[in-house]
């Protein structure tokens, strides 16, 4: 038995039998029996104190999350035991508050009632048009309030809204076209070109065009805003009513490793999402600043739902612009904003202005931002929070830092057993990344610190913990493990290798497509951009891994943005040298005036690692690391003398 368990038994025995004496008149006992316990209790406290130090510092966090996830359950029931919907909801917010402002634009606002009428004329116009529970509409236009009018008034009469990314074309947009099956698709005149590219492929689909600008309609296209003018803005009677698990959005991946999947985002989904309202610190007399895309998650049902179902006033802007960010929070007094991607990269590589710290901000959340920039971001700008999120569109995965833990992307509260949790990180092959399984045919857990897997446990009918998918079943089962750490159950792979502290917090290592093997280690390549960005003032780069014939793995190459000409090699390769190890440093660099960049500022990296380093296919100039010490330029000579060998590395 061990020995300091020992110890505190007979340390409790000991007071019990102090208390026991106590009460037969023998009070001497009791101090004896008071000094055995504290005696037994100094050998715990010494082998478990970084325990107890650790549960004690982390107390707060978890008892105040559990709270509001207790909260958020109780709330998820009451929705689905009433069959509420996002519109239900919204109506009762209209009723409730019908000149209440949801949303400014440019210099327009527009309350919750200017919203619903808008969206009761787009639901009568389709509905007399014979669309009914279950069509899918797809609606491609760049970010405005009739966005978000026109999705909600499809789903009044129980219409799919597919919300297409704006910068897809020809190839792309006929797939997320056909793949949601979609009759119709509403478009303003920006995009008209983009679908006269494709007419002949989309021969079936009808097209409703809205106009803010010009007037003027095609042959063959309906002119959406004659239609609306002649819609009444009452209330469509809708006889077969959407309910809380019906198809509410289709939302596409954003395509970083090929086409884009369909992720189905049912009423129940929507509702969720919208859950952390107070888990980011949100109030009701906040003005949130919103210049995300609309088609993607984070802003079109992260941000828009904020507003549409919480009440809060929401900035919308066209699109995302570095110079007037901070100027357009100072113009309508925001004091929240969100952020995905690459944009806080964008923002602190801006020039200094006064704009920087004369906005009433006290809070910023989102994803993507990089624990290279994080400190820095938030002593520049003056952010008192920082609520870094992790999620999918479809997944069940989710996380949240809720106090500003520099670098961390959520955590799981450790008050709470493993065994209970429904999310965890699992050990995985480093060369496949398929899971490791112990002799009982189940997943194995990662330690503290040690990378993994990061899943959630599904379970069916739970709006916390179902996996919806994709449209593709077959799409759908591959992100799919049975027999997780119980026979029969199933789990969602994220597909991201994270890694947990002693503390909880959970930090992002690198996506699974995206990692590769060089020298017997893997190189997470989220890391590697980082640690290029800071070292090359905060250009934009992107790593990736490519083939050398006669070596095993794959090579580590960096692309980095520098259309003037002014990246210092010398610099770059000994700041690597002190910040990385030898096998992570980038054995190969190409130099571009800018890299293609997914509508949500990912950085896209299939194409050029297919296209490799081969200098007479490649126009850019491309440098390889000689000797481990300087960048030279790759001449055809040197490219042959490496793709055979002669050349170590």
């Amino acid at each position: 038995m061990d020995v300091t368990l020992l110890l505190l038994a007979l340390g409790v025995i000991a007071a019990m039998f102090g208390v026991v004496a106590t009460r037969f008149g023998f009070p001497g006992f009791n101090k004896i029996a008071q000094v055995a316990l504290a005696l037994a209790l100094l050998p715990v406290i010494c082998r478990f104190h970084r325990k107890l130090y650790i549960i004690c510092k982390i107390l707060p966090r978890d008892l105040k999350f559990l709270y509001r996830a207790i909260s958020a359950e109780m709330e998820v029931k009451g929705q689905r035991r009433n069959n509420m919907t996002v519109v239900k909801i919204f109506k009762k917010r209209v009723d409730r508050y019908p000149n209440k402002t949801c949303f400014f634009f440019e210099d327009q606002v527009w309350t919750y009632s200017d919203i619903n009428k808008y969206s009761n004329q787009i639901a009568r116009v389709f509905q007399e048009a014979g669309y009914v529970k279950g069509d899918a509409v797809a609606l491609m236009m760049p970010n405005r309030p009739e966005y978000v009018a026109i999705w909600l008034g499809l789903g009044k009469i129980g219409v799919v809204t597919a919300l297409i990314n704006t910068n897809l074309r020809l190839q792309s947009l006929i797939h997320c076209l056909r793949i949601a099956e979609v009759k119709s698709i509403i478009y303003t005149e920006e995009y008209t070109s983009a679908l006269d590219d494709i007419k002949d492929s989309i021969q079936g689909i009808a097209r409703y065009k809205v106009c803010f600008k010009s007037q003027i309609c095609e042959n063959g296209v309906c002119d959406l805003n004659k239609l609306l003018s002649e819609a009444s803005i009452n209330e469509p009677v809708v006889k077969d009513e959407p309910n809380y698990r019906d198809k509410l959005l289709y939302i596409y991946t954003s395509g970083t490793t090929g086409l884009p999947k369909v992720a189905i985002l049912p009423n129940s989904r929507y509702l969720l999402v919208v859950m952390p309202f107070n888990l980011v610190g949100l109030r009701s007399s906040d003005i949130l600043y919103n210049p995300n895309p609309l088609y993607h998650t984070a802003g079109g049902m992260l941000g828009v739902g904020f507003a549409i179902l919480k009440g809060i006033p929401t900035v919308l802007r066209t699109k995302f612009s570095v110079s007037a960010y901070w100027t357009d929070c100072i113009k309508y007094n925001c004091t929240a904003a969100q952020y995905i991607g690459e944009m806080c990269r964008y923002l602190l590589n801006a020039p200094p202005k006064p704009e920087d710290n004369a906005h009433r901000l006290r809070l910023m959340f989102g994803n993507g931002m990089r624990p290279q920039i994080w400190s820095e971001f938030v002593k520049r700008f003056n952010i008192k929070r920082v609520s870094e999120f992790y999620g999918s569109s479809e997944g069940n995965a989710n996380i949240a830092n809720l106090d500003g833990r520099t670098g961390a992307i959520g955590f799981v509260p450790l008050i709470v057993p493993r065994v209970f949790h429904p999310l965890a990180i699992i050990r995985v092959n480093n060369q496949t990344y398929e899971p490791i399984r112990g002799s009982n045919g189940l997943c194995i857990r990662a330690e503290t610190n040690e990378p993994g897997m990061f899943i959630g446990l599904i379970k069916e009918g739970d709006a916390l913990r179902e996996f919806n998918g994709y449209l593709d079943k077959e799409e759908s089962q591959k992100k799919v493990i049975q027999d997780v750490f119980v026979k029969g159950d199933k789990a969602f792979l994220t597909g991201d290798i994270l890694v947990e502290d002693e503390y909880g917090y959970i930090y992002f290592k690198d996506r699974v497509g995206d990692t590769f093997r060089w020298k017997g280690e893997n190189v997470a390549t989220a890391e590697v951009e980082g640690v290029i960005s800071n070292i090359a003032g905060k250009r934009d780069a992107t790593v990736y891994g490519v083939q050398v014939p006669g070596m095993e793995g794959r090579a580590g190459m960096a692309a980095i943005v520098d259309p003037d000409s002014l990246l210092d090699f010398k610099a770059l390769a000994e700041g690597l040298e002190k910040a990385l190890p030898a096998y992570a440093r980038p054995i190969f660099l190409r130099i571009v005036k800018e890299l293609e960049i997914t509508g949500t500022f990912k950085l896209k990296k299939m194409n050029l690692q297919k296209e490799g380093f081969d200098p007479s296919k490649i126009q850019d100039k491309m440098y390889f690391l000689s000797g481990n010490k300087e960048y030279v330029e790759i001449t055809p000579e040197l490219y042959q003398e490496i793709i055979t060998g002669r050349r170590k590395f």
